[in-house]
């Protein structure tokens, strides 16, 4: 696929199912997350692939994480099924360094980059995602679960699988007017 044609379609898919990206192509998506714009040379992420068991282990978590916030029963069922809405999990921590002169915001802004860079790549070997996010992020059960240290940061979870739906070929094109000025 070409790279401007797959940047400018770019969608996600939340309906997700087997198989999951593996071997060669997981490492293509995670070697494409290392490459994400990085001032410093930082390299400030930390990527968790939850899959198998771990999506078992990891729904323990977020059930858990929604007690802990005083959820529902409706919300703590969505939380403990949360990772079985696709096949493979990708947690991605924003692994700062508050001590350097490379401001925090910037690091996590580059962990960002990391995750779209990674859905990119899945989806051009045949696979998507969706990047969710929400009160996990912050949730002390799961920081904990991940190994964040003080000063990380969660910048989401990105689901990956196969898509279930094909996605339309239409794509509403934006008019940048609203969005572009000139100084």
């Amino acid at each position: 696929m070409d790279a401007l044609e797959l940047l400018l379609n770019r969608r996600s898919a939340s309906r997700l199912s087997e198989p999951t990206p593996a071997g060669d192509v997981l490492e293509n998506i995670i070697r494409a997350g290392m490459r994400a714009p990085d001032h410093g040379t930082l390299q400030p992420w930390r990527f968790i692939v939850i899959e198998g068991e771990g999506r078992e282990r990891f729904s323990k978590v977020m059930e858990q994480a929604a007690v802990d916030e005083g959820q529902d029963e409706k919300g703590i069922e969505k939380a403990r099924t949360a990772p079985f809405r696709a096949p493979m999990i990708i947690a991605v921590v924003a692994h700062c360094d508050d001590n350097h002169k490379v401001p925090v915001w910037e690091q996590v802004v580059s962990a960002g980059c990391a995750v779209m860079a990674m859905q990119m790549a899945a989806v051009a070997q045949g696979f998507n995602g969706i990047w969710r996010t929400g009160i996990w992020t912050e949730s002390e059960a799961v920081r904990d679960a991940l190994n964040c240290r003080e000063q990380d940061e969660v910048v989401g979870f990105l689901y990956l699988g196969t898509p279930q739906l094909k996605a339309s070929t239409t794509i509403s094109v934006p008019d940048t007017t609203a969005f572009v000025s000139k100084f």
